[in-house]
């Protein structure tokens, strides 16, 4: 399973004005429908899960480029626009809430769309990995309060969510894609898009937490993680004895380890004796905490380091210190919008709305 990136946009209070959400909402779906009926659903996908194109169909639909809004409302107007027409493809989710909502919004689009039971389970289970993947193996501060999950007639999906970062007033948005199914716990991602670059952030994702990662399965079917927790005597992990509490994490890591693990959902996950990663966490109850715990208890007792490098790649401005973010790839950008330009020439929308999605595509060209 492939990520197929990221995006960091500033946050941006109020609420869409009701007649261009209206408007955003029968634009978008007269482009989704072109698309679909061109190229088909696969396609759509593709397109929709690339952050290029998603931005680039966001602002030529009616909305501020750079804004976090983007992506809720241009999620939020594909949604009921695909939703009220046969086009073999449905959305379930969408902000706060409503996200909650996903599974059993799976289960109704995937009986109207005649999906097998097995696969409507698989897209259940995607979708909710692919949230918590987001929130607890990469721990770069940003907290879901969106995911958008987009499913087809032949069982095929994609994910938008998005996460708030309220220290730096940014939010971060993630692409998933069904395609190229991999591993979905190793290097997921396709492409990272963010103009913020967290100067520490835990990815459990990472090639480099491999060992880590199967450390921490070790440790917990063992029973390691017993040693560090605290006892009656309250002991942090600085505290245990066996030289640990001389033990240094490396500066350049800032790990806070007077985080307490928790014991009792540690305890829990063991009586499952997953046997790998993706099993531990999948597993009810295992979060952010647990993963970060097992993590640091990975180093500390066999050295098996985990990443705490941010994955970001791309950037929609300019490029950051040492060329990361990279820059937009301008070709690839470019062909996004030579490809919604031709698809909103065709659309049935009125004249003048379609010349000012062209506009505000011009505009996202020159910027």
């Amino acid at each position: 399973m492939i990520k197929r990136g990221l995006t960091d946009l500033p946050l941006h209070t109020g609420k869409c004005p009701a007649w261009l959400f209206s408007r955003m909402k029968r634009l978008s779906g007269e482009i989704a429908e072109i698309i679909i009926n061109e190229y088909g659903t696969k396609e759509f996908l593709h397109r929709i899960s690339d952050p290029y194109f998603f931005q680039a169909l966001g602002s030529a639909i009616g909305f501020d480029w750079h804004s976090s809004g983007l992506t809720v409302t241009t999620t939020a107007a594909l949604k009921e626009s695909i939703n009220e027409r046969d086009l073999g493809i449905k959305i379930a989710g969408g902000k706060g809430k409503t996200s909650r909502k996903t599974p059993e919004e799976i289960k109704k689009f995937g009986d109207e769309l005649n999906i097998s039971t097995k696969k409507i389970d698989m897209m259940t289970y995607n979708s909710r990995m692919s949230a918590k993947i987001d929130n607890s193996l990469l721990q770069d501060s940003y907290e879901l309060y969106h995911h958008a999950f987009f499913l087809t007639e032949k069982g095929r999906w994609a994910v938008i969510q998005q996460g708030m970062n309220t220290k730096n007033n940014y939010a971060r948005r993630y692409h998933w894609l069904y395609a190229e199914i991999k591993d979905i716990i190793e290097e997921p991602h396709k492409a990272i898009c963010s103009d913020k670059k967290q100067e520490k952030a835990l990815n459990m994702t990472s090639k480099d937490s491999r060992e880590a990662r199967k450390t921490s399965i070790d440790i917990l079917n063992d029973g390691e993680f017993e040693r560090f927790a605290k006892d009656v005597r309250q002991r942090t992990l600085l505290e245990f004895g066996n030289g640990l509490s001389k033990f240094r994490m490396p500066e350049r890591h800032h790990i806070r380890l007077q985080q307490e693990i928790n014991i009792k959902t540690l305890r829990l996950a063991r009586e499952y004796k997953p046997r790998t990663y993706e099993e531990l966490v999948s597993l009810r109850g295992v979060g952010p905490k647990s993963i970060r715990a097992l993590a640091l208890i990975s180093e500390l007792v066999y050295g098996d380091k985990a990443s705490w490098k941010d994955p970001v790649k791309y950037s929609f401005t300019h490029g950051g210190k040492d060329g990361i973010p990279y820059p937009v790839d301008k070709k690839v950008y470019d062909d996004s919008i030579d490809y919604l330009k031709d698809a909103i020439r065709q659309a049935k929308a009125e004249k003048k709305d379609k010349l000012n999605a062209l506009r505000r595509l011009t505009r996202v060209y020159s910027a």
